[in-house]
């Protein structure tokens, strides 16, 4: 199996949809941020972010949000 097809599966776990919920909330508390941020904060910070992103397209963040409406 490769990372796909695990993401794949677990995106069918509640659990697993929970999760990333707690990583698109982290993502929006960093941008959040940004707007009380200093300048040297503002690339670590968007660094944050950009990490955030990958890991909800991964995960097809979008799809898992319309498959766990109901508990998310």
């Amino acid at each position: 199996m490769n990372i796909e097809d695990d993401l794949n599966t677990l995106s069918h776990y509640e659990h697993f949809a929970r999760f990333i919920k707690l990583i698109s909330d982290l993502r929006e508390e960093c941008i959040a941020d940004m707007h009380e941020a200093d300048v040297e904060k503002l690339q670590q910070i968007s660094g944050q972010i950009i990490t955030y992103d990958q890991i909800l397209q991964m995960t097809d963040w979008q799809g898992i949000q319309k498959k766990f409406s109901s508990i998310l």
